[in-house]
């Protein structure tokens, strides 16, 4: 999973035709350590329709403030600049709870035209 440092980077990332997974963490959360042992699987899995990249939400946080990132892990999925779904909430994150996410952000983006 490729770690943006810089904003621009992002804006670069987010404007793809491809679906992008961005993932905003801390190195300070838990839940974000939680989910770490499993989610190079998962972005294997879904290499061919989704691109994945991190944010540690101290590097850039008026992105963060600009995009109301306040619990984390926080997952969005944008699809040419545009952002199709969030997954937020206070509890932690299961496997089975991201993979039925990215599979309805794929949903939403297979929706929208091209």
């Amino acid at each position: 999973m490729e770690k943006v440092t810089n904003e621009q980077r992002y804006r670069e990332a987010i404007g793809q035709v491809k679906p992008t997974v961005v993932v905003f963490k801390t190195t300070w959360c838990k839940d974000c350590h939680y989910i770490e042992p499993f989610m190079p699987e998962l972005e294997k899995a879904y290499a061919d329709r989704l691109t994945f990249m991190e944010i540690d939400r101290d590097d850039l946080p008026e992105l963060c403030s600009e995009l109301n990132i306040l619990g984390i892990p926080s997952f969005i999925v944008f699809r040419e600049g545009q952002e199709l779904v969030r997954f937020v909430s206070k509890l932690r994150k299961t496997r089975e709870e991201i993979e039925q996410f990215l599979d309805r952000a794929l949903a939403v983006s297979e929706q929208l035209p091209r």
